[in-house]
């Protein structure tokens, strides 16, 4: 309701009208000092001593030039004067730091100051007009006025209970008022809450960095939820019962696979001699090929051992591949370490020049063994010996020497399995004795096998063929045989009936 005001004026200057005064609202009374002079007021004529008031009707005009001394105006009017006043811009306080879904919440406070008359204060969400719902949109309204000068102030509370389509919603306030020239409005700032929902839905994403995915790469599942906040905390499983958790999401990938087993496998030690069985199979989604690799050197078949020899000690690698997948492939090593005691095969020859003879130890073993000479009587040790490289377990040691009596000479070749200990005999220079070949060294033994395998191959081949052609021979003359005997008993049939045809002639005759 308005409020009925006092009409004040004050004197500018002593040559302007008198103005009233909108701009202070406290109820009392002016009194303005001036010296005391008295001029003619028209039809009135005021006389006063200094420190009297002087009451004047508040529609008076005064004219220029007059003096002042104590005075007053008091209006003549008996209705009430009203002052309208503006409010501030609406502001949102104690605003909530965030918002929940299913739960209703202070979302702020609109407060509009310094209004006359009192406004109308309205919640908007995205331009539209909150009306109150209950346990949804709840609107609290309180005005204070202050007494002093007579001024409102509205506060108006919101508590919202949001949902998940409220985020980034923009809310505000407006103030409906009434001016002089009629109703009037002013807008609070928008504000944006950050409105809080659990996760609904949860997806689940393969990032990896080529586009075909196969066995053995490393990718990188990425789960993500449609929740606000999002969720920081997720459990990973093989889903193996539907009812295992209520909110999951399931990725389904066909890989091709491919899987290899080989036994044995890694660092494996036998003895010279032994068997050794070893199988490489595989397992995969499509078809695959298996090769085997020895020492750097892919192998034509597959490695099998019935008696290890020292050359088979080696490294392994059975290789598989699936052709349709790039990349794709598995493999596994096998180091295979074959071990023995030594063994010493020792000669002799007269060298060329007739004046030294050459003694050698041929040795065989693994671990390599350490071989050492002696003259057998003096146990004296030779240390001039030459060694050859050591391959496949195999190597030579000898020595140059130029007896002048018969000496025995001893090889001892020892390793950390066995010490063997062999002698030999050797003349003196100067008398003729046998000289023993050396061993052939592996490569030539082995083309010598292989040579003595494809003799007696080509001789069981052509047995074979003299046997086929044996039997074929046989075959033909049994049959040839057996047509002239039928050929012969043809001819006798012909030459019976012949003759009995004749005596049948005569008889009739």
């Amino acid at each position: 309701m308005p409020v009925r005001k006092n009409c004040f004026f004050s004197l500018c200057c002593i040559t302007q009208h008198l103005t009233a005064l909108s701009s202070s609202r406290e109820h009392i009374h002016y009194f303005l000092f001036f010296s005391v002079s008295l001029l003619a007021l028209g039809l009135y004529t005021v006389n006063a001593v200094y420190g009297d008031t002087i009451t004047m009707p508040c529609r008076l005009e005064v004219p220029d030039g007059l003096m002042f001394g104590k005075w007053k105006y008091v209006s003549i009017y008996l209705y009430p004067i009203y002052v309208l006043e503006q409010p501030s811009q609406p502001e949102i306080l104690h605003q909530a730091d965030f918002l929940e879904t299913e739960k209703l919440k202070m979302l702020g406070e609109c407060v509009v100051r310094d209004s006359y008359p009192e406004g109308n204060v309205t919640w908007y969400k995205n331009g539209r007009v909150l009306q109150p719902v209950e346990e949804v949109v709840v609107i609290n309204l309180r005005k204070v006025e202050n007494r002093s000068t007579g001024l409102f102030t509205m506060t108006s509370s919101l508590q919202y209970m949001p949902t998940k389509e409220d985020a980034n919603a923009k809310f505000t306030c407006i103030v409906t008022y009434y001016g002089p020239s009629g109703q009037k409005t002013v807008q609070s700032e928008p504000v944006v809450f950050d409105v809080h929902y659990p996760t609904e839905k949860v997806t689940i994403r393969v990032l990896s960095q080529s586009s075909t995915i196969k066995e053995g790469d490393n990718v990188t599942l990425k789960c993500s939820g449609n929740g606000n906040p999002p969720p920081q905390e997720f459990l990973f499983y093989i889903p193996v019962s539907p009812f295992l958790l209520s909110l999951c999401s399931e990725i389904f990938c066909i890989i091709p696979y491919l899987d290899l087993q080989l036994t044995p496998s890694g660092e494996v030690t036998k003895q010279i001699g032994e068997a050794l069985p070893v199988s490489c199979t595989i397992s995969s989604s499509r078809n695959a090929t298996v090769f085997w690799i020895k020492d750097n050197t892919r192998m034509k078949t597959s490695p099998s051992f019935s008696s290890l020899q020292y050359q088979d000690a080696g490294n392994y690698i059975c290789e598989t591949t699936l052709q349709e997948v790039e990349g794709l492939k598995k493999r596994k090593t096998l180091k295979l370490i074959v071990e023995g005691k030594p063994q010493i095969k020792m000669t002799k020859k007269t060298n060329t020049n007739k004046m030294s003879k050459t003694v050698v130890c041929h040795v065989e073993g693994f671990p390599k063994p350490a071989v050492q000479w002696t003259v057998t009587g003096s146990g004296s040790l030779i240390n001039k010996t030459e060694e050859t490289k050591y391959v496949n377990g195999k190597f030579s040691s000898k020595i140059i020497i130029a007896p002048e009596e018969n000496v025995t000479l001893t090889c001892i070749a020892e390793n950390q399995l066995e010490r063997t200990v062999t002698s030999l005999n050797v003349s003196a220079i100067s008398i003729p004795e046998y000289d023993e070949p050396e061993d052939r060294n592996d490569d030539n033994s082995e083309k010598v096998n292989d040579q003595a395998k494809l003799i007696v191959g080509i001789v069981v081949g052509l047995l074979l063929v003299a046997l086929v052609a044996g039997v074929v021979y046989w075959l033909y003359v049994k049959k040839s045989k057996t047509a002239s005997k039928h050929v012969d008993k043809d001819l006798g049939n012909i030459e019976e009936n012949k003759k009995l045809e004749e005596n049948n002639h005569k008889s009739e005759t």
